[in-house]
């Protein structure tokens, strides 16, 4: 290539002098690439393009297999990390990988290379073929403590998403027994942490109390002992939140955010440890500080601190997009496949649907970019598009996107949320046919007994769906007996969308059973909570019933300033419903097989009426 024209001559000539100078020859060469290389990688911004010219241009030298090997893992980790040549990037891995293995004493580029491979493997899908990889560098890694702990700990991960939590215990129980035969608490300890991810929720505690002793007491650099706390704390928060218990994780998500706050103020320089099965890193710092943000979004969600979440997720997005100019870690995309996520939900409650839409846009093109990432969650863009759908009354797609999603998850708690939004649909819909799934759908959710998850905030929901189908079949008692418990639920973990939508149908119910001083007594706590959230469903709900009660309870001023109120929610409703509908991402609710659609046709307007809402 014309560039290599250039810098041979050039290298030659160093060549030249440095032979001239009773160096040697070669390495001279190649630390001149290699400098050249690293110069263009690490300019601002990385010139890529001239980097790889430059590694290239050392095969022009037929270098001897260190060098040529330690090349082609150079290359490539440049292609793989910052460009979107993935099948050039695995060319070089796989030759990287070959050429290491007949070298002696040749440890870090050859299992860099396994490791890398097997990462680009599972990104293009080909498990297969990653599997058989690392099952190879595990064998022949036993005397390398830490490329032997991260290669189980990777293949394990690999079981994990298959959903092979049999496998991913086993070698993680493995990583576990080696860390303890080669010395290291450290190690072991993340390897105990880890297992606390493939135990049910019933059987976490003994080990989550194990694994705080062991982290307090590991006496090593501050570092990695801060390092470890997030990573048994994250896993604690996350369990907490999984088991829908916002109110009782408050305390360790306090200290979650303290301890991201004291490793920031760390240097990197520490004293390296001297066991090297303890150089093994979790994650990044600056990745555990996105995803102490994402855990603080998943809670502020739950709980319904709507603007919180706005304000965690908009940093965190920001932290993400300065990580991803220089790091195209598949985890970073994760990351930021799972903030708008549930930024999405929020934005949804919250009356903006049209930002929502174009942000489950957003998510479609980065599912796009990576097979595994949309194999991870195809069920939940259908799931979103589902609740988006129930957002501008396409109750139909809302139907068709739910039952897609039932079909590809096999995530119990997402299940479980699926069915019950399903169920909602049915119940709303009101339509005679729909009724033997309906009844089906509430057998398999029955709050009262055999509850498919230990979800509590799943729980409360099954109990909410209960009295809403009674409340729309004039069963009042009965719906009672149900939102009660809902709340009674809610309020025990701070719940508050749930309390609110419990507090607002129960106001009108006593509305409709005539009892209007108690009716109030429900509808005023539930327009300011939802007010607090912000809930502009619950808003519109509350302040229509507020008109009317005011009118029957004489307050002329009130049912007035509540109508004014209606009048304002029912607008910005309707016109965000009139912008989503016109998006041309609209046309995504008609998705329900095979990869998301890259390109949108634009709409003529609204297809769908507000009529039920307004």
């Amino acid at each position: 290539c014309r560039f290599c024209s250039i810098v041979i001559p050039v290298c030659q000539k160093i060549l030249q002098f440095a032979s001239a100078q009773d160096y040697k020859a070669p390495e001279s060469w190649y630390l001149a690439l290699l400098g050249f290389a690293e110069h263009f990688r690490t300019s601002s911004p990385p010139k890529i393009r001239l980097c790889v010219h430059c590694l290239q241009a050392v095969f022009q030298f037929k270098p001897p297999q260190r060098v040529e090997a330690r090349t082609h893992l150079q290359l490539g980790s440049v292609l793989y990390h910052h460009t979107k040549n993935s099948e050039l990037a695995r060319s070089h891995l796989e030759k990287a990988w070959f050429i290491s293995q007949q070298i002696p004493q040749f440890e870090d580029v050859k299992f860099e290379a396994a490791s890398l491979l097997s990462e680009l493997y599972c990104q293009q899908n080909l498990v297969d073929s990653a599997k058989p990889l690392l099952r190879k560098a595990i064998q022949i890694s036993q005397q390398t403590p830490y490329w032997h702990c991260r290669l189980l700990f990777q293949l394990a991960q690999l079981h994990t998403l298959e959903k092979d939590l049999v496998s991913a215990c086993d070698l993680l129980g493995v990583g576990a027994e080696y860390a303890r035969v080669v010395g290291s608490e450290y190690t072991r300890c993340c390897y105990l942490d880890l297992l606390l991810m493939e135990r049910k929720l019933g059987e976490v505690h003994p080990l989550l109390t194990l694994c705080g002793t062991i982290v307090e007491n590991w006496q090593g650099n501050p570092i990695q002992k801060e390092s470890l706390r997030v990573f048994f704390l994250v896993l604690q928060v996350t369990h907490y939140l999984d088991a829908g218990q916002v109110k009782s994780v408050k305390p360790c998500l306090k200290q979650l955010q303290q301890c991201i706050q004291t490793i920031s103020t760390l240097h990197d320089d520490e004293i390296l440890p001297s066991n090297p099965a303890d150089l093994f890193h979790w994650l990044p710092k600056e990745h555990m500080c996105v995803l102490v943000y994402l855990v603080t979004v998943m809670h502020s969600m739950q709980a319904g601190y709507l603007e919180k979440a706005q304000k965690y997720t908009d940093k965190a997005l920001m932290q993400l997009e300065k990580l991803k100019m220089l790091d195209s870690s598949p985890i970073l995309s994760t990351f930021q496949v799972i903030l708008l996520e549930h930024i999405i939900m929020c934005r949804l409650v919250t009356g903006h649907k049209a930002t929502a839409l174009q942000e489950i846009s957003q998510v479609c093109q980065l599912c796009q970019q990576s097979p595994r990432l949309f194999t991870n969650h195809a069920a939940q863009l259908h799931t979103l598009l589902g609740l988006y759908c129930i957002s501008v009354n396409c109750m139909d797609n809302a139907e068709a996107q739910f039952t897609a999603a039932l079909r590809l998850t096999t995530h119990q708690e997402l299940w479980a949320f699926i069915v019950t939004n399903l169920a909602s649909v049915y119940i709303r819909e009101g339509n005679r046919h729909q009724e033997v799934r309906l009844y089906s759908l509430l057998e398999r959710i029955n709050p009262d007994h055999n509850f498919p998850v230990s979800s509590h905030c799943l729980r409360a929901a099954a109990f909410y769906i209960r009295g809403l189908l009674s409340f729309f079949q004039g069963r009042y008692n009965e719906a009672k007996r149900f939102l009660r418990e809902t709340l009674k639920m809610s309020n025990a973990e701070d719940l508050n969308r749930l309390t609110a939508c419990s507090l607002v149908l129960l106001g009108h119910i006593f509305y409709v059973l005539g009892n209007h001083r108690e009716s109030n007594n429900m509808v005023v706590p539930a327009m300011q909570l939802a007010s607090k959230i912000p809930d502009m469903s619950v808003q519109l709900w509350s302040s229509a019933l507020l008109k009317d009660l005011n009118k029957a309870l004489g307050n002329t001023i009130d049912a007035h300033e509540a109508a004014q109120m209606h009048q304002n929610f029912s607008q910005q409703l309707l016109q965000d419903h009139i912008a989503a509908c016109s998006l041309p991402e609209h046309n995504l609710i008609s998705w329900t097989d095979g990869p998301p659609p890259g390109q949108f046709q634009a709409q003529n307007g609204p297809t769908t009426s507000l009529a039920s809402l307004l």
